[in-house]
C-alpha cells in the first residue's frame, strides 16, 4: 500500500512538474527568447530576390498588357468588388510590388515596404482565381509574415540609418512562425498524397519521361520510376522532410532530399521560382547564427566586403530571464564565437577591438511579460490552427469543391490530381426569339487565360454571367447559357463535369453550398484504368484512343476532324445509339460492338442503357501518317539531286523544314549542358525583365502626360 501511495505521489509530483514546465507563461518566454538576426537577414534578402525575378513571369508583369488592356474582358475576382484598374494604373501596380520587394530585400523603410508588396501582391492575387496555385499562395503568407516579424535587424539599411537597431535580437518566435509555415507545406502536402489515386501511381502520369530521370532507368522501368520514386517517393518525403529538417542529426539528410527534389522539379514543372523558394527555406532550420559562423571560416581578404560585424544588441521585442539572463545569453548566442570574425590568441592581442561588448542596462531590455506578449502568443495560435484547418475547410466551403475537396489554390494538394480536358461546348438560348446559337469556348478572355475556368462552379458562373453581358451588345437580353463540359481526373474516363441541362445563368451558386449543376464523378469505373494501360499499350504510334463515359438519357454530339480519316467507336459497358446526322441512320451498339463514323462529319451518341454507357474514340491521322511517311522519304533522299525533290509539292516541302527544325530544337534541347540551361534561364529572365520595365516606365510616362497607353 505504501509502495502504491509513493507511486502516485511521485506521479503526481510529476505532473505538477510538468504543468509548470510548460505553461503558457514559460511559452510566452520561450517564443520571446534572444535570437541570432543573421540567418533572417539572409532569408529576407533572398526571398525579395527571388520575388524581384519573380514578378515578371509568374505575377504577370510581362503580361499585363495583354491581360488588362481591354476592360471588357471577364475576369475571375475572388469577391465581385475587386475590378483591375486601367492598364497604365496596373503597370503603377506592379512597380510599387517591385519597389517593396527590392525594399524588403535592402531592408529599407522595411514596414513601408513590406506593406507595400503586401497590399500590391494580394490584389493582383485576388484579382483572378483562374491562375491560383500553391505557391503563389505561399508567398503572399510569407509577405505576411515579413510585415511583422524583425528581418531588418541585420545587414539592413534601416540599421545603418538607425544605430538603436543594428545588429539586435529577435525573438524565437521570428523564426518558429516560418519553420512551422515550410512545416505545414510539406506536412498537409504529404497528408494530401495519402490518396489512393497518388499512393496507387494515377496522379502524375509518364512524368519518367523526363531526362532528369536518366540515372534511375539503369536499374528501374519508367513504370517504376512513376510509381515508386514519383508517387511513393514524393509522398514519403513530404510527410517526413519537415521532421527531419528541425534535428540537427537528419537535418543534413533532409537538406539532401530537399535539394534533389526540388532541383528535379525545376526542371519537370512550369512553376516559376518556387523550388527556389523552398530551396532556401532550408537555411531557416539550422542555426540562427549559421551566416555568422560561416564569414568566420572565410579567408581574412573577404571580410573586405562582407556585411559588417559588430556586437549584437538587446532588442525590447526579447524577453530576458532576470535570474541567470546573461548566463542564459551566452549559452543561446554564444556572443564571443558568433562576432568575432576571427578567434584571438590566449595573449588577447588588440583586445579592445575585438572582444564583444552587450549593452544591457534595465532600460533597454524586458524581463516581464505584458499584455502586448500575450496578444502576439494568441496572434501565433490562431495564425497556426488557420493554417492548419483551412486546407480542410471543404465541409464549410462546399461551393469552391468540385470533384475534389479543397479550396484551390490553398490546399497544398499540390500535383495530386491531374485534369484533362477533352470537349467543351457553350449553347445560349435566346428566350425571346426561341434563337439557339453557340459561343467558342475562352471568348472574352485573355489570349493567354488557362480552361481553369471550367472546372470550377464559381468561376463557371461568373464566366456566364459575364457572357450574358456580351450578349446584349448583339440584342440579346434574355438569355440561357448551357455548358458542356468534358474532363478527366487522374486518367479516368473523358465525362461531363456539369449537367448540360441547367441554365448556369439562372443557377443559384453559394460559396456555402454544393453546387446544384456539379454531376457526381464516375467513380466506380476507376478500376477501368488498368484496362486503359492494357488497351494503349497495343496500339502503334500512329493511333490515339479516348475513353468517354456518360450517364443514361444524356448524349454526346461530336464533330471529326477531316484529317482522322479512321475514326471509329467501340462500346466497353451498356449501350449507346450513334446517330449519324447527315446521313439520318442510327446504330445501336452494345458492349463489344463497333463502328467507324465518318469524318469531317457531326454524329451524336446517345446513352440508352440504366447504367452509364463506357466507350471509346480510336482515331489515327491519316493525314499525319502519310506526310510522316513522305517527310522519311524526304530525309533519304535531301542529299542527292535537287531534282529528285521534285516530287514534293511547296506546302509538302515547308511543313518538311518545319519538321526538320523541330526535330533540330529538340535534339538541342537533349544535347544542353548545365551552363546552357542556366544562360537560357537568365536570358528569358532579362528579356522579360527588359520588356516589363520598359512597358512600365511607358505607363507612367503616360499617366504623367495624361496619354494612353494603348495610343
Amino acid at each position: 500500500m505504501k509502495l502504491c501511495s509513493s507511486s502516485w505521489y511521485r506521479r503526481l509530483k510529476m505532473a505538477i512538474s510538468l504543468r509548470t514546465t510548460i505553461s503558457f507563461d514559460n511559452i510566452i518566454y520561450l517564443l520571446h527568447e534572444p535570437r541570432d538576426s543573421a540567418s533572417l537577414a539572409v532569408w529576407r534578402v533572398l526571398f525579395g530576390l527571388i520575388i524581384l525575378i519573380d514578378i515578371p513571369q509568374e505575377r504577370g508583369m510581362a503580361s499585363i498588357s495583354s491581360r488588362w488592356s481591354d476592360p471588357h474582358r471577364c475576369n475571375f475576382p475572388l469577391f465581385h468588388f475587386l475590378a483591375p484598374l486601367p492598364v497604365d494604373w496596373m503597370y503603377v501596380v506592379y512597380l510599387l510590388m517591385c519597389l517593396g520587394a527590392l525594399g524588403l530585400m535592402f531592408g529599407f523603410l522595411y514596414r513601408l515596404s513590406c506593406l507595400t508588396f503586401l497590399l500590391t501582391y494580394w490584389y493582383v492575387y485576388l484579382l483572378d482565381k483562374s491562375v491560383w496555385n500553391n505557391h503563389s499562395y505561399l508567398y503572399g503568407l510569407l509577405g505576411l509574415q515579413f510585415l511583422f516579424i524583425d528581418a531588418n535587424r541585420c545587414w539592413s539599411v534601416d540599421g545603418l540609418i538607425r544605430p538603436s537597431i543594428r545588429n539586435s535580437h529577435v525573438p524565437l518566435w521570428n523564426y518558429a512562425l516560418i519553420r512551422f509555415q515550410i512545416f505545414i507545406v510539406y506536412f498537409i502536402a504529404g497528408l494530401k498524397k495519402l490518396d489512393k489515386d497518388w499512393i496507387t501511381g494515377y496522379s502524375m502520369d509518364n512524368l519518367a519521361l523526363n531526362w532528369i530521370f536518366d540515372p534511375f532507368r539503369l536499374f528501374l522501368t519508367n513504370e517504376q520510376i512513376d510509381l515508386y520514386i514519383v508517387h511513393i517517393g514524393g509522398l514519403m518525403l513530404d510527410l517526413m522532410i519537415g521532421f527531419l529538417l528541425y534535428f540537427d542529426k537528419t537535418r543534413p539528410v533532409a537538406a539532401f532530399f530537399c535539394v534533389s527534389f526540388h532541383a528535379m522539379n525545376s526542371q519537370m514543372f512550369q512553376i516559376g521560382m518556387f523550388p527556389y523558394t523552398m530551396l532556401v527555406s532550408i537555411l531557416m532550420f539550422c542555426y540562427a547564427d549559421w551566416p555568422r559562423q560561416l564569414f568566420k571560416r572565410l579567408p581574412q581578404v573577404c571580410h573586405i566586403v562582407l556585411p559588417l560585424n559588430t556586437p549584437l544588441q538587446c532588442s525590447k521585442h526579447c524577453l530576458y530571464q532576470e535570474s541567470d539572463s546573461q548566463q542564459q545569453l551566452d549559452s543561446h548566442q554564444q556572443p564571443d564565437e558568433v562576432i568575432s570574425p576571427i578567434r584571438k590568441s590566449h595573449k588577447q592581442k588588440r583586445k579592445s577591438k575585438e572582444e564583444v561588448i552587450i549593452k544591457r542596462t534595465n532600460n533597454e531590455t524586458e524581463s516581464t511579460i505584458y499584455l502586448k506578449h500575450r496578444i502576439i502568443f494568441g496572434v501565433l495560435l490562431a495564425y497556426s490552427l488557420t493554417q492548419v484547418i483551412l486546407p480542410y475547410s471543404h465541409f464549410v466551403t462546399k461551393g469552391y469543391n468540385n470533384w475534389t475537396n479543397g479550396l484551390y489554390g490553398y490546399s497544398w494538394d499540390m500535383m495530386v490530381h491531374s485534369w484533362s480536358s477533352q470537349h467543351i461546348k457553350i449553347t445560349f438560348v435566346d428566350n425571346k426569339t426561341g434563337e439557339v446559337g453557340y459561343i467558342t469556348p475562352g471568348v472574352h478572355l485573355w489570349e493567354g487565360a488557362s480552361e481553369r475556368w471550367s472546372a470550377h462552379g464559381d468561376m463557371l458562373k461568373q464566366y456566364a454571367m459575364c457572357l450574358a453581358d456580351h450578349l446584349k451588345d448583339h440584342n440579346i437580353h434574355n438569355t440561357q447559357l448551357y455548358f458542356d463540359v468534358w474532363r478527366s481526373l487522374n486518367g479516368r474516363f473523358q465525362q461531363r463535369m456539369w449537367n448540360p441541362k441547367v441554365d448556369i445563368v439562372a443557377a443559384d451558386w453559394s460559396p456555402f453550398n454544393q453546387s446544384s449543376f456539379l454531376m457526381p464523378l464516375l467513380s466506380e469505373l476507376s478500376p477501368w484504368r488498368i484496362k486503359f494501360e492494357e488497351i494503349e499499350d497495343s496500339l502503334d504510334n500512329h493511333t490515339t484512343v479516348v475513353f468517354v463515359a456518360d450517364f443514361p438519357g444524356l448524349h454526346l454530339e461530336n464533330f471529326v476532324d477531316p484529317n482522322l480519316g479512321n475514326t471509329s467507336i467501340q462500346v466497353l459497358k451498356g449501350s449507346v445509339v450513334v446517330e449519324i446526322t447527315d446521313y439520318k441512320e442510327n446504330i445501336t451498339l452494345h458492349e463489344g460492338g463497333s463502328i467507324q463514323v465518318p469524318s469531317g462529319k457531326f454524329h451524336i451518341v446517345h446513352t440508352v442503357s440504366d447504367e452509364p454507357s463506357c466507350y471509346m474514340y480510336l482515331t489515327v491521322n491519316t493525314t499525319d501518317v502519310a506526310i510522316r511517311k513522305k517527310f522519311n522519304d524526304f530525309k533519304e533522299i535531301r542529299n542527292s539531286n535537287e531534282s529528285s525533290l521534285s516530287e514534293f509539292s511547296s506546302k509538302e516541302l515547308q511543313i518538311f523544314k518545319d519538321l526538320l527544325e523541330h526535330e533540330k530544337l529538340i535534339e538541342e534541347y537533349r544535347n544542353m549542358t548545365l551552363f546552357d540551361r542556366f544562360r537560357d534561364f537568365y536570358e528569358t529572365k532579362f528579356s522579360l525583365f527588359a520588356s516589363s520595365f520598359n512597358s512600365a516606365f511607358q505607363a507612367v510616362h503616360n499617366i504623367a502626360n495624361s496619354a494612353s497607353f494603348r495610343h
